[in-house]
């Protein structure tokens, strides 16, 4: 499994995981609220944090837009979708924020308008959700966009087949992919952790887990599958308004998260059967013959 460069590091064979707190949405439309939750997962030792662009009024049709839905914005689901988009200004407290803060951010966009968008930016890399998987013209209009910069792909929601062809029309060259399961929250049966391990044999590129559950043993045994990366959302509080606030990680539990990770790593050890020194005391006190 190659590496890949994400900013200023390596990931994958050998690497430490890279961690992401996936803000998403749940920032509820509040630039404050967003500049506490990129703080959250800076303190916890996330190495990034990741939002949502959408060009509402291409990513939904005005039948979608149109559906009565009682939020904060107004009665429309419409109201929802651009009460929760940030623009211009809100991104760009975003990257200083980021960047005072040392943590790097990104996004996953929706449409190429939004590529656009996020590309004025010096994001490290670039994010496709699960949904837009099977946009052949957003996978290729991401890849031009990128050049470089590494793609990040979710695999939630789709077949074998899809996610062949998705990494066929986007090439290998800087691709890694993320085992998902696109269930809000997931289950811990419909997790299918082991399909980590498939993916790196059946594609040969670095493999992440962006995860939905509830609790965090099933992303901690992620990491000792394989995962190069893992994704989880990231909350304040998990009962405020919103729809991803229930399927996220409060500060407990990715300040726990990332320890768990990282207590993980340095127990994997390199697979090679040995005496190790602190054994030799015991071994000579506890041992009969031999």
């Amino acid at each position: 499994m190659s590496k890949v460069k994400i900013g200023d590091r390596y990931f994958g064979d050998g690497e430490p995981c890279y961690i992401v707190g996936e803000i998403g949405i749940n920032h509820n439309g509040d630039t404050a609220l967003a500049m506490g939750l990129i703080a959250l997962a800076a303190s916890s030792g996330c190495n990034a944090v990741k939002f949502q662009k959408r060009t509402v009024d291409v990513v939904y049709t005005p039948e979608e837009l149109a559906k009565p839905r009682e939020n904060p914005f107004g009665p429309t689901n419409g109201d929802l979708k651009r009460g929760l988009e940030f623009g211009q200004s809100q991104y760009e407290q975003i990257n200083s924020f980021c960047e005072s803060t040392g943590i790097a951010w990104f996004a996953s966009c929706w449409d190429e308008a939004s590529v656009d968008f996020i590309d004025q930016f010096p994001v490290p890399c670039y994010k496709i959700a699960s949904a837009s998987l099977t946009d052949d013209e957003l996978l290729r209009y991401t890849r031009a966009k990128a050049k470089d910069r590494p793609i990040i792909l979710s695999c939630g929601m789709s077949t074998e087949a899809q996610v062949d062809h998705a990494v066929e029309v986007l090439g290998r060259e800087n691709l890694i992919l993320l085992h998902s399961v696109s269930t809000y929250p997931a289950f811990y049966n419909e997790l299918n952790l082991r399909t980590i391990q498939t993916m790196h044999k059946r594609y040969g590129l670095p493999v992440g887990y962006s995860g939905h559950e509830t609790g965090l043993a099933s992303s901690v045994a992620a990491v000792a599958l394989g995962a190069c990366l893992v994704e989880r959302h990231i909350t304040l509080d998990r009962s405020m308004w919103g729809t991803d606030h229930a399927a996220s990680l409060g500060p407990n539990g990715i300040n726990q998260l990332v320890k768990d990770i990282r207590l993980v790593e340095t127990s994997m050890g390199d697979g090679v059967k040995q005496l190790i020194d602190r054994e030799i005391p015991n071994m000579k006190k506890l041992r009969r013959k031999g």
